[in-house]
């Protein structure tokens, strides 16, 4: 494919699929030229460089969480709906927790998404400091959650290309970390629970239960604020 052929959104919607199947560490110019049929160079001519691609594709995927209609939707309902759409969307494209890190990433559709963020908590009726300060409460919380995902396939991303079965490795990492944790009485409690799935193992209701909390403490301010 030549260089006038392609288009940035091509090669930022491919550049999206290669992170999601190799991560931040396989994404390469040479990499996606080939995917693209096209010379390295003409991913430099339209997207400058691998940081700015990191950049464009980051915003792309910012797109892909529903705004809810603020006008017929309560600011909590609107708060959860948001805060799990987020939550899903880097669960889908994990590398954006690492590149959250080491990246510096802007954009329109990331700007659209925090605006409305705002407006979730400017309609609900805090002031515009605590409007900052909830909406990036919940967003700290989100970005932290979705660590786990993102640091799990790394560390198998990691395991593979050392060799061997990741699986069989993180099995015996697992027995390792319990035969250690069973020498402190709560975390042995729990192991040995018949209701606990595994050690290590967050259950499915963690990320809700979390966003349920927080989301409660902010509306206790709320309240309290409007009847002080």
């Amino acid at each position: 494919m030549s260089r006038d052929s392609l288009t940035r959104d091509q090669i930022v919607s491919t550049a999206i699929r290669l992170l999601d199947e190799e991560g931040l560490d396989g994404l390469n110019m040479r990499s996606l030229g080939k995917r693209l049929d096209s010379a390295p160079t003409a991913m430099y001519w339209h997207v400058q460089n691998k940081d700015n691609l990191v950049r464009l594709a980051a915003d792309a995927v910012w797109a892909e969480i529903t705004l809810p209609d603020l006008t017929t939707m309560d600011w909590r309902t609107a708060a959860e709906t948001m805060a799990t759409g987020m939550y899903e969307m880097m669960n889908r494209h994990p590398w954006l927790v690492q590149a959250q890190a080491s990246y510096l990433l802007y954009g329109e559709n990331k700007s659209r998404h925090d605006d409305h963020v705002l407006a979730v908590y400017d309609n609900a009726g805090f002031t515009p400091a605590d409007a900052d300060r909830a909406a990036a409460a919940v967003f700290m919380f989100v970005l932290g959650n979705s660590v786990g995902a993102a640091a799990n396939i790394s560390l198998r991303r990691r395991l593979s290309a050392k060799g061997g079965d990741p699986d069989a490795k993180l099995a015996e990492a697992l027995e390792s970390a319990t035969a250690v944790a069973r020498h402190f009485p709560r975390l042995r409690a729990r192991i040995e629970s018949a209701t606990v799935t595994g050690y290590n193992e967050s259950p499915d209701t963690s990320f809700e239960f979390g966003l349920g909390a927080l989301l409660d403490g902010i509306h206790r301010r709320l309240t309290t604020e409007k009847t002080a």
